[in-house]
C-alpha cells in the first residue's frame, strides 16, 4: 500500500498584545517549539508600553486547534490577547515583494487627515501599504510607508500634491539595496547651512543692507540673472575692512540640526560637499571645522586691507553649482543617482534638478514646486529621515562618539 500524500501545509496568523514586558516573545515561542511548524514571518513594536506581535507560521493543518489551546492558555498566563487565523494559503503563495517604493511623511505636528490622505493616494494610484513604521519624533515626526505595487514617478507626483495641500513634507524613493547605498549630499550655505546671508552681514557692516537685501530677494525670486546681481551686491562693499570678515564669521549661526546631520552622514560613510554663492574669505574656516573637504565659493577681492568691489575668479551661479555636483560625485566615485542636493533659492535649482534627490529647505516657492522633496521644518537634521536613517541610530551614534 502506498503512503498518504502530505498535506500541502497552511499557514497560521498569530497576533498577540497586551501590556510589555521581559519574556513574552521567549515564551511565546517556547509554546510552539513542540509543534511542527515554520516561522514565515515575524514583527514585533512596543507603542506607550503597549506590545505588538504578529508572527505568521506555516503548520500542519491537524495541529491548528492543539496550538490554539496551548495559545489560549498562554493568553492567560501572561495577560495578554492572543488571536489566531488559519488558513490554506500554501507556502509557495508567500512570496518577498520587490520593487518596493519608500514614502516618507515628515511633519512637525502630524494630524490624522494628511496620513489619510496619503493612505488614500497610494490605493487610488492601486499601491499597496506593507508596512508603516514612525523613524522620529522629535523635532519633526517622521513616518516612513514602504508600498508595493506601485509607480516610483506617479507616486512622487501625486503625493507631492498631497504635501501641498496638507502642509507636510513627503519624499520618495526606490527601495533596494541602493537605498543604503554610499551618498554624496551637496548642500547650499547661505539659509540652508546657516541660518543668514553672507552678504547681508557683510552689507550691514557698509551701512548698505537695505540695498543688497532688495537685489538679493530679486535674485532668490528668480528675477535676475545671479552673476549681475552678485556683481552689483558686491560693489556696494567696496571700501569695507578686511577685518570686518572676522567679526562677521564670529556673527554666522548654523542651521539647527546641521552639526548632527553633517557628523551623522560623514559617520556612515557618506560625503557631504559645500557649494556657495557667498564667499571662501568667510567661510572657509567654518568648513574646515566641520570637517568638509570639497567646497566651492566665490572669492572677494582684497587689497590693502579693504574689499575693492569685485570678486576674483569665476562666479559660483546655478549652472556652477550644478557643475560642482558632478565634479565631486566624480571625485568620490559617486552615481549621479545617489546624489542629494539641497538649497532654498533660485540659484540651487540646476543641481537640485541634476541631483538623485533634490530638496528644497525652507525655500522659496519656485524652488519647492521644482524639488523632489521639501523639508518645512527649520531643522537640517530632517534630512536624514528622508534618508531612512530614524532619531534612534542617531542617537545611539553620538552615545558611542
Amino acid at each position: 500500500m502506498s503512503a498518504t500524500p502530505e498535506k500541502d501545509p497552511f499557514t497560521g496568523l498569530i497576533l498577540l498584545t497586551g501590556i510589555d514586558k521581559p519574556g513574552i516573545t521567549a515564551t511565546l515561542f517556547e509554546t510552539l517549539a513542540p509543534f511542527s511548524l515554520t516561522v514565515l514571518d515575524i514583527e514585533q513594536v512596543v507603542i506607550r508600553e503597549r506590545l505588538i506581535l504578529t508572527l505568521l507560521v506555516a503548520c500542519n493543518p491537524a495541529h491548528s486547534e492543539a496550538i490554539d489551546a496551548d495559545l489560549e492558555e498562554l493568553a492567560k498566563s501572561l495577560e495578554v490577547d492572543i488571536a489566531t487565523s488559519f488558513s490554506s494559503a500554501t507556502i509557495s503563495s508567500i512570496a518577498a515583494k520587490t520593487g518596493l517604493v519608500h514614502a516618507v511623511l515628515l511633519s512637525p505636528k502630524l494630524l490624522p487627515s494628511a496620513v489619510a490622505k496619503v493612505a488614500q493616494t497610494i490605493s487610488e494610484l492601486g499601491g499597496n501599504i506593507e508596512s508603516i513604521s514612525r523613524t522620529a519624533s522629535y523635532p519633526v515626526t517622521a513616518i516612513e510607508f514602504v508600498i508595493s505595487n506601485a509607480d516610483q514617478k506617479v507616486l512622487k507626483s501625486s503625493l507631492a500634491s498631497v504635501a501641498i495641500e496638507e502642509g507636510v513634507d513627503i519624499a520618495v524613493q526606490p527601495g533596494g539595496l541602493m537605498r543604503h547605498a554610499r551618498k554624496l549630499v551637496l548642500l547650499d550655505v547661505d539659509s540652508t547651512l546657516i541660518q543668514q546671508e553672507v552678504i547681508e552681514l557683510l552689507a550691514t557692516k557698509a551701512g548698505v543692507n537695505a540695498e543688497v537685501v532688495k537685489i538679493t530677494d530679486a535674485a532668490m525670486r528668480g528675477e535676475m540673472d545671479f552673476e549681475q546681481s552678485l556683481i552689483a551686491r558686491v560693489a556696494l562693499l567696496k571700501g569695507l575692512a578686511e577685518s570686518t570678515i572676522t567679526q562677521v564669521q564670529n556673527e554666522i549661526v548654523l542651521t539647527p540640526g546641521a552639526r548632527t546631520m553633517i557628523r551623522t552622514l560623514q559617520r556612515l560613510g557618506h560625503t557631504v560637499c559645500v557649494v556657495s554663492g557667498g564667499f571662501h574669505n568667510v567661510i572657509d574656516s567654518l568648513l574646515k571645522e566641520l570637517n568638509i573637504t570639497h567646497y566651492r565659493a566665490n572669492t572677494l577681492e582684497i587689497i590693502d586691507g579693504k574689499l575693492t568691489g569685485k570678486v576674483v575668479g569665476p562666479i559660483i551661479d546655478r549652472a556652477a553649482k550644478a557643475q560642482a555636483l558632478r565634479d565631486f560625485a566624480a571625485i568620490e566615485k559617486i552615481n549621479i543617482d545617489q546624489t542629494i542636493a539641497i538649497g532654498d533659492g533660485a540659484n540651487d535649482l540646476d543641481m537640485i534638478a541634476m541631483a538623485g534627490l533634490g530638496i528644497a529647505f525652507n525655500a522659496k516657492p519656485a524652488v519647492k514646486a521644482a524639488a523632489d522633496s521639501t523639508v518645512s521644518a527649520p531643522y537640517l537634521d530632517s534630512v536624514l529621515y528622508l534618508l531612512g536613517i530614524g532619531r534612534e541610530e542617531i542617537e545611539e551614534a553620538d552615545s558611542h562618539s
